[in-house]
């Protein structure tokens, strides 16, 4: 059963944004902490960005100042606004949902960045 869909990748130029968002068909989403993750060919699986229930953020040192993680709980849904990207920021971004012990992750979208 897919409970997390990820869309809103795509092929970008260095500098450019892209949002990508996030919905949780699941239950109880505002009680989740939400983040986005993302394995770059050859590379060990790594957070980008997480939100808690209540707001909290925390960011890879990579990404800090470029990306933004926010959530609409009204539409069971988290984003990550992403400016400024560069070549190294290239990989499939994957959503992870956590509450109670139970961690869910979506699909995956693929995020390439080159002229």
């Amino acid at each position: 059963q897919v409970q997390l869909v990820e869309s809103g990748g795509g092929l970008v130029q260095p500098g450019g944004s892209l949002r990508l968002s996030c919905v949780d068909s699941g239950s109880f989403f505002s009680l989740k902490t939400m983040a986005w993750h993302r394995q770059a060919p050859g590379k060990e699986r790594e957070l980008v960005a997480s939100i808690t229930m209540a707001g909290g953020k925390v960011y890879a040192n990579s990404v800090k100042g470029r990306f933004t993680i926010f959530r609409d709980n009204a539409k069971n849904t988290v984003y990550l606004q992403m400016n400024s990207l560069k070549h190294e920021d290239t990989a499939v971004y994957y959503c992870n949902s956590w509450a109670s012990g139970n961690s869910q992750w979506g699909q995956g979208t693929q995020v390439t960045v080159s002229s």
